[in-house]
This record gives structure tokens, sequence and C-alpha cells, in this order.
């Protein structure tokens, strides 16, 4: 400890003096380099793309002496540098140990070679259809010449376009495939600018299409495009061909011929094979597996006889790992013998090759869990799951959980503390099981669950709620980018087991909320409609949702026999309300780096009748907390301008309604390493379609709604290490719907009390 403090000062005087020195031992004729700049100049009335800008960068991009972690960004403090410049040649002592750890070797200008990196250009430009581009760079520096920035100046002239485009002759059913499928491509027209990547991308296309018609050797690499740019100056015409050196097979279309599918077992010892003759395919079983010999029919696309497709092939590939119960999937395509291909047999053998996984798994789980609410506590959770329970991929999963949680934000943290103990179970079949009058188009692609939920819940100043649900649902993905879930029924008991004396206060206070907490039955049909694409790299969409309706089915057969009155099941009132909700999202990405601007809207309506007077509490919209309006703690809003009286207690249960709108814009951008800042703007509110005496002011009207509607904005920072996002956002408030004691539209009372912070896991949106 004596040592180290001896030679404090002088680790101290390297943070100071960090950013002079560096260049003392950087040889007369060389220097660092500082960094590049991109001069980028079009021809006179054409805009340089994006996507040029984008691979001339990359092509010339090094990262500069002393950045910060996993970042292009210059640190100002080089001690990197200053360290590898004065200590080096110790081979003891504390300053060979903070050379060993610290010491950072520069970035020279010889090591950049600008020299050869404007050729690289060229090579850009050229293969972006910019014949006549030119590239120059420039060497410049500062107060220290030993400090060097390189400045590329590229000229990228005019840009070449195809003028013609000649397709292959129509002599056989090869060449009318390959132009069938060349004229839908929109790239190969006359117009487009000479792009190499595109014509990769458009043979890569014509090579797919061939294979998922029969011709499943044929490689983009057979299709070959020749160039004339001397017919027309500044134009090219193109021509396809077919490469000279293909081999023989790449040019016959193939059909299916015997089907294989062996499955051995999770044993290590080998049992005896057992041969049986399916539908589709010739089953080989080694006993003792658990496998429904049925799945082979289902799970299997290639017929024997009929044309072979690698769409097929990966389809299969898919339908089988979606089981979940096997551990290895080797799919192989070959000759029906090793002379098959030279005699110009048409038809390949397909051998499928499983092993079984281990069906039964168990999980202990601690964990930190945040929700939409913006509780946040510890968690424990124990799970067994069966993944091949009949012998035909079906998922049994058992799972008890408990949490204890509390409510981020700057008030009620105490007031909101709870704890929550549940058991979930799920049995859920990869097919759709359905009467068989319905088409079955997609059927073995989707998923039908069954699951039973009891849940406890104590809110220790309040009440302990339980709640038991059932539900059945079909789960589909009609395409890659879109999924389904149908829950044709789902039926919910809530029942308040215990209620403290504030609580009923709060209730004799606020009828409409007391009769959403009442205990009753729930029979819900449930639609979900989600889709989430990325355009490109720099685009993403999502768009949920989500349509409810309870009460309806089971209220009409009460009413069909002659129940007029209240409907009651075993002595329970039913619940009656339809809710709507949804929600889009879009995210752009901005410039090159990991710079991402994203637009959430949100909405949803709710409303009673019938049976009810009040949608129940727990389907009642409210708004603020970590993954809403986060300037405002959960359930501090609405409805509308509504505010409960300072001195009541509960004021939380009064601020909900069954109507909602929000908006949020968030820009998130890297800070160092998994680090990530963002800033955000968020409005929204939430109101009632029914007046309420008891709550003024919180009925949805056209005249105040943009007064009603809060306004937020802030700063957070994530923690990103993949698996786990770690969030903290401190939120800003600028106009509270309600009234406060200062006019104008900001009419927060301060500063302080007009902020939040938040900590939450994951992303808001």
């Amino acid at each position: 400890m004596t040592r180290l403090l001896k030679y404090l000062p002088l680790l101290i005087a390297v943070l100071l003096l960090g950013a002079c020195s560096t260049t003392k031992r950087i040889a007369s004729d060389d220097a660092l380099y500082d960094g590049m700049k991109l001069k980028i100049e079009g021809e006179k009335g054409e805009k340089v793309p994006s996507g040029l800008k984008g691979e001339i960068s990359k092509s010339v991009a090094v990262k500069p002496n002393n950045p910060w972690p996993m970042t292009n960004i210059r640190n100002p403090f080089p001690i990197g540098l200053w360290i590898w410049n004065h200590w080096s040649g110790h081979k003891h002592g504390l300053k060979h140990w903070v050379y060993e750890k610290w010491a950072s070797e520069p970035v020279l200008i010889s090591d950049v070679r600008p020299d050869l990196r404007t050729k690289m250009i060229d090579q850009v430009l050229e293969n972006n259809g910019y014949f006549h581009g030119t590239a120059d760079y420039k060497l410049t520096h500062g107060r220290n010449r030993k400090i060097e920035t390189v400045t590329y100046t590229i000229k990228t002239g005019p840009a070449f376009l195809l003028d013609t485009i000649e397709l292959l002759p129509d002599t056989n059913r090869l060449s009318h495939l390959i132009d069938s499928v060349a004229m839908k491509i929109p790239y190969l027209t006359p117009g487009s600018r000479y792009s190499v990547d595109s014509l990769a991308s458009a043979r890569t296309k014509i090579a797919s299409v061939m294979r998922n018609r029969g011709y499943y050797y044929f490689s983009p690499e057979f299709i070959e495009y020749l160039a004339d740019s001397v017919q027309a100056p500044g134009k090219i015409a193109l021509r396809l061909a077919v490469a000279s050196n293909v081999p023989p097979a790449a040019l016959r279309e193939y059909k299916a011929g015997n089907i294989t599918m062996i499955v051995r077992g999770n044993s290590p010892s080998v049992g005896e094979p057992d041969t049986i003759r399916m539908a589709r395919a010739t089953l080989v079983r080694y006993m003792p597996s658990r496998f429904r010999n049925a799945l082979v029919d289902e799970c299997i696309v290639p017929r024997k006889g009929r044309r072979l497709t690698l769409r097929g092939i990966n389809n299969t590939q898919t339908r089988l790992s979606r089981l979940g119960i096997f551990s290895n999937i080797d799919i192989n395509v070959h000759p029906q013998d090793t002379a098959a291909i030279r005699r110009g047999s048409d038809v390949l053998d397909v051998t499928i090759d499983c092993t079984l996984d281990v069906p039964l798994e168990a999980r202990l789980e601690a964990n930190v869990s945040s929700k939409s609410n913006s509780y946040l506590g510890p968690g424990l959770l124990f799970g067994v799951t069966n993944r091949n329970l009949f012998g035909g991929g079906e998922q049994l999963n058992i799972t008890l959980t408990g949490s204890y949680e509390w409510q981020t934000g700057r008030r009620r943290s105490s007031v909101f503390n709870s704890y929550e103990v549940g058991l979930q179970g799920s049995l859920a079949f990869p097919r759709l099981l359905a009467p068989k009058f319905l088409p079955r188009l997609r059927r073995d692609l989707s998923w039908t669950r069954i699951t039973l939920n009891a849940d406890l819940l104590n809110r220790p100043h309040y009440f302990r709620m339980a709640q038991f649900n059932a539900s059945f649902s079909y789960d589909w993905n009609p395409t890659r980018y879109s999924s389904n879930t149908l829950t044709l029924l789902k039926l919910t008991y809530t029942n308040l087991l215990k209620t403290t004396e504030e609580f009923d206060e709060i209730m004799s206070q606020n009828r409409a909320i007391a009769e959403s907490f009442r205990s009753q039955f729930l029979p819900q049909i449930t639609y979900t409609y989600n889709y989430d694409r990325m355009f490109g790299p720099r685009n993403s969409l999502s768009w949920t949702a989500t349509a409810q309706e309870a009460g309806g089915a089971f209220c009409g057969i009460w009413r069909l026999c002659g129940q007029k009155h209240e409907k009651r099941l075993f002595g329970i009132p039913i619940s009656q309300f339809f809710k709507i909700s949804g929600q889009l999202v879009y995210g752009r990405r901005l410039g090159a780096s990991d710079t991402w601007l994203y637009g959430r809207v949100a909405s949803g309506v709710a409303h009673a009748y019938g049976n009810s007077k009040q949608v129940p509490y727990s389907e009642q919209f409210w708004v603020g907390g970590a993954n809403s309006i986060r300037a405002f703690t959960v359930r501090s809003l609405g409805p509308g301008s509504y505010r409960p009286k300072a001195d009541r207690n509960g004021n939380y249960f009064d601020q909900t309604g069954t109507f909602k709108f929000e908006a949020n814009v968030e820009l998130r951008f890297p800070i160092i390493g998994p680090v990530h800042g963002a800033v955000f703007l968020d409005a929204g509110n939430v109101w009632l379609l029914k007046a309420d005496p008891e709550r003024p002011g919180g009925q949805l009207r056209a005249k105040t709604f943009g007064r009603d509607i809060a306004l937020g904005t802030g700063a957070g920072i994530r923690v990103d290490i993949g698996m786990l996002v770690i969030r903290g956002d401190l939120g800003i408030g600028i106009h509270a719907p309600y009234e406060t004691s200062r006019r104008g539209y900001y009419n927060m009372t301060s500063f302080k009390n007009s902020l939040a912070f938040h900590l939450a896991i994951g992303y808001p949106f």
C-alpha cells in the first residue's frame, strides 16, 4: 500500500497530462492518425445515394487513436498513448504493470494507408455504376504536425444506367423459367443504376426460384452477366447467360424419390430399429423411443413422385424443429445410388435423421421483474416442463411463482408494496385441434393451448384478492411477420377475500370503483393480431391490436333460458363488456451509427353493458409509470382533468378510465459499450365514456381533449447486455391536465415536484 501511495501523485499527473506528449516515439516520416473526413460530390443535379455514402464510409473507416470502448468516438484523454510513449522498457514494478494493462499502441498514418483506401473507394464507385468517379485524399494537421487527419474527396461523376437487358433465348424449359423470374425482378429494368450488389441479389433470387421449381442443384454462380458500355455512352447493355461450366446435374429438374425418416431415442444404448411405412415416408424407429408416428405425415412436406423443392426441405426442418422434441435434425438429399446422376436420373431420395431430446426439464429462477404498471421487485420461479407428453410434441408446463414488489417513482412506494404468489399450468399442442370441416391450410403450423392459473395478490394496506382463470386458445402465424391468437374461451373468477377498513372507506366514497371491484365471473372471447417487421436495416414497424368481448354468449344463453334479471353463475354475477386496444410502434435508424428514433401511438376503449354497470377494474385503462408517461407515477393521471383530494387515501383507485390515448417519441443512442442513452417526450391520459358525478372532469369531451392531455419529457440510461436491459428513466413534467396553483401551459407547481424516476427491465416499447 505504501508503494502504491508513493506512485499516486504520478498517476494523477498522468491523468492531467494525458493529452500531451503522445508523439514522442513516432518516426519523423510518420504521424498519428486523428480520424477521417469524407467529402462526396455528386454529379450536378444528382443526389448521392445514401447507400453509396455508407459503403464508402465503411471501406475507409479506421478507429482513431484512443477511442471510447466499442465506439469510433475519440477519448479526449489519450492516457494509453502517453503511457506507451513514456513508460516503455520497464520490465518490473508498477510502471511495467501499468504499461501492460493500459498502454495503447498508436494508429499511424502508415497503418491507415490512405493511398490504398482511395483505390478501394474507386472500386466501390465502379461497383455502383460510377465508372468516371475519382477519389483523392489530403493530410491536414493542427498545432502538432505529428497528428494528422485524412480528408477523402470523392467525385462520383455521372451514374451509368441499364439501357437494354437481353434475356436467355427461350429454347428450353430452363431458359424459359429463368427469363420469367428475371422479368419480375424490379431492378432488371432499363433505367436502373448499374450495381454489382443489385445484380448479385437478382442472381440469388433467380437461383432460389429455380431450386423451388425442382432444379435442386442450381446455384447463383451459374448465372452470368455480360455488360457492354460501348454501344451507348453512359449506359450499360446487359445480357444474361448461363455459365459454360455448369454441371449437367444442375440443369436437371428433380422429383422426390424415397423419403426416409430415422428417429433415434435419447438413450445411450441404441435399440433395435422398427420400420413402419407411413403415407409420406418410411419411418425407422429405434426403440425405446416416445414418438407419435403420425408426426411424419404432419411434418414432412416433400411427396414421393412430386417436384423436389428447397422450400419443402426447409419447411420440413422448421416443422420438426418447432416441435421442440429433437436434439438433432439432419436432412440429406442424395441420388438413389452413386451412378444415378451419371445415368441422368431425375429422382433424389431424402433421408431425415433425428435424435430425440430428453423431454423433462426443471428450472429454478431468481429474478427481478418489472411490470408495465411500474411494479419492480424480486421474484422466485420454479417450473417443470414436459416437451413430449403424448409423443407428439405436446408441452406441459407447471410453474410456481412468487414475488414481492413495490412501485418505482417519487411517491407512494411504501403504500404500493405487495406480494403475489401464483400457480400456472398449460398444455400446448403443436397443431390446431379443431373440427375437420375447417380448412387444414397451415393447421400443423399452429398451436392449441389450454391453461389453468391461480393467483393470490396481497396489498397489505387495502385488500387480498384471489383470481382463477382457465382458457382455450389458438396461436398461428400466417406469415413470418404476423401472428394471431384467438382465445375461444377465457373464464376468469375474481374474489376479494379480505378488505381493510381503509379500502372499504375508499369504495364507499366511489360507487363506480366499488362496482368494478366486486367478485364476478368474466367469460371472455379475445383476438390479438401482431405484426412485427424490419424494412431493411433502417426501419422497423410493430403493430398490435386486441379485441375482447366478455359475457355476451353466456348472458345470451341465460336469456334464452328465461333469465331476465341479473345473470349469475354459481351465484356470482357475470360481467359483460367489450374492449378494443392497440398500439403502433415505428423505428427509424439515423445515420450509420446505432442511433434510433422510435415513435409510438396507443389507444383503447372499453364499455360495460347489459349485466354490468362498470368495466372490471382489472380491465380498465390507466397511464403513468415506467412504460407510459414517465413524468408521472402510475395511476396518477386522469380520468380527464379529475384530480382526487390531496387528503384522500387510495387516490390511485380512482384514476382509471374506459378510454385511453398515448403518444411517445424516444431517441436512443449509444454512449459507451453496452451503455445507451435516451431522451423522450410522452403524452396521454385516460377518460370516462360515461359521466361520473364523483369524478368531475373525467368524461371524454372534444372541446377539452387537448387540455386534458398530460405532457412530459426526460432522459434515461439503458444498460443493454444482450438478454437483459436495465433501464432508468428520469421524467420531467411539463403539463398536468388537472388544476394546479400555476397558470399557463407549464403548470407544474415546482421543478422538484415535476420529477419522477423509474427503474425498469426492458425497453418501454
